[in-house]
């Protein structure tokens, strides 16, 4: 093992550990305005506890995202010394103007939002969140412009040996990168819903008495003396429903967007593909491998081009084509690990979203009108389910990146020419045991607060309502009381 490959390694691991939270953040605070923005418009208690309750959630998890990405920025120096020389001239718009621009509008917002419920109008207040929203998808989209430039340059030219970027909307407007965004953006509404269902399922079974695992049962949680029994439950459903419908739309999204990406792998990145499916030589009519020896005919031809006759290249036919137009190399990225991440990411990924098509279906209201109760084993699977949308996709993502090698940039710059010159084996080692020990460390924290925080419910103080008759205070103007304060 040399330092290239350690890294590799380095930069591997910080990547899929911050992805954990940036899914999640990005999924989940739309999900919490939704929540506030249903208070806002009805004026009902249970939409603002829930607002509360998933909102400390999303700046735990926001905080540990803003952490761990700081880390990544400075490999590139550290260790790709040589990738960023070559790509520093079309990196640095995308990044700056994710920097400045959206982080800088994220940031500020959710600032205002976290010390204002209790400062300003509701109004003003809900608009805060919905900007630090909006600015947490605008970094995703310029930092996934960034990457689909990697896996599709366009807009640029090579001159003395860099890459200078000759049209900044040809970038932001790249075919891989307008298939990437709403795939990886509709996958982490995914995530944060599945999050949201294990969540609202564990407190059902909570309130009820129940364990997750069967045979054993809980102590009902504490009650507030002012709230009835019968609103928690109420409001747990409320929560699962919402997550249950946005996990089954972004789930619709997901598909149609890998879809595209797809068709366009076929033009882009055919050896992606084509370790993807294990395929060795050109073929017409490709076949899909669900499992090693179980395959269905057509099937691969039909998803990469919409026809199930058409011909899908080969990995080893790719490797010859490659020899010949780049120079004699091992073009063929790690075919175990591909082929499996494009199954696992699959599968899990069609796991959830069929448990949510599940659970509205259960939890669909009567023809009388009532709501259907959350059956209790229904409740554990969700629970249980946690880990199939984050497994997902940060399998996803390895397929997409592993996929990608012997690359950096595609067609331009190899991983083995994008090392730093004078990085050492031992530098490196240092460095990626330090990162890894600090991440454990992290990763701990995070789960204690959030397990903590899930266990202890939403806070229930009273609520002040108005005498009865009286008018309800306007929503451009009500405040909320120091009670319902972080």
């Amino acid at each position: 093992m040399d330092a290239l490959d350690l890294a590799r390694w380095q930069f591997g691991v910080t990547t899929v550990y911050h992805f954990l939270f940036v899914p999640l953040t990005i999924g989940l605070g739309v999900y919490v305005a939704g929540l506030q923005t249903a208070w806002h418009l009805t004026g009902k208690e249970h939409y603002l506890r829930l607002t509360k309750f998933f909102g400390k959630l999303f700046l735990i998890n926001f905080a540990m995202g803003v952490v761990t990405g700081i880390v990544q920025e400075f490999q590139f120096g550290m260790n790709w010394s040589e990738y960023s020389t070559f790509v520093g001239d079309v990196f640095g718009a995308p990044l700056a103007l994710e920097a400045l621009l959206a982080f800088f509008l994220e940031s500020t917002f959710l600032g205002l939002w976290i010390f204002g419920w209790d400062r300003l109008p509701r109004r003003i207040h809900l608009a805060c969140l919905w900007a630090a929203v909006i600015g947490s998808n605008l970094s995703a989209y310029f930092i996934l412009a960034a990457n689909a430039w990697m896996k599709h340059p366009v807009g640029y030219e090579v001159v003395d040996g860099r890459a200078r970027m000759t049209d900044l909307w040809a970038v932001l407007t790249n075919s891989t990168a307008l298939a990437q965004v709403p795939h990886v953006v509709a996958a982490s509404f995914v995530v944060a819903g599945g999050f949201v269902i294990a969540v609202a399922g564990y407190r059902i079974l909570r309130e009820r008495g129940l364990a997750v695992l069967p045979g054993r049962r809980n102590a009902p949680a504490a009650q507030d003396a002012t709230v009835p029994m019968r609103r928690l439950p109420d409001m747990w459903r409320t929560s699962l429903r919402a997550a249950l419908v946005m996990t089954a739309i972004a789930g619709a999204v997901v598909a149609g967007s890998g879809d595209l990406s797809g068709q366009l792998l076929r033009e882009q990145q055919p050896m992606k593909l084509a370790a993807a499916e294990g395929l060795r030589h050109d073929t017409a009519g490709a076949p899909f491998s669900i499992a090693p020896g179980v395959e269905v005919p057509g099937l691969l031809s039909l998803l990469a081009a919409h026809d199930p006759g058409a011909t899908v290249q080969g990995i080893d036919d790719i490797q010859a084509r490659y020899e010949k137009a780049f120079g004699p190399a091992d073009y063929i990225p790690n075919l175990p690990v591909v082929f499996w991440s494009f199954r696992v990411m699959i599968g899990f990924g069609m796991a959830t979203v069929g448990l949510s098509v599940l659970g509205l279906w259960l939890t669909r209201r009567r023809r009388s009108g009532t709501a259907k109760p959350v059956p209790g084993w229904f409740a554990r699977l969700c629970v249980l389910a946690l880990p199939l949308p984050a497994v997902a996709i940060i399998s996803g993502w390895l397929l997409s990146e592993i996929g990608r090698q012997p690359w950096t940039v595609q067609g331009e710059l190899m991983t083995a020419a994008s090392v730093s010159p004078g990085v050492s084996l031992g530098e490196v080692a240092i460095t990626l045991a330090v990162f890894t020990v600090l991440y454990g460390v992290l990763a701990v924290a995070e789960g204690v607060l959030l397990v903590r925080h899930v266990k202890a419910g939403p806070e229930l103080p009273p609520i002040e309502s108005a005498p009865t008759g009286a008018a309800p205070a306007r929503p451009d103007d009500a405040r909320l009381t120091p009670t319902l304060m972080y």
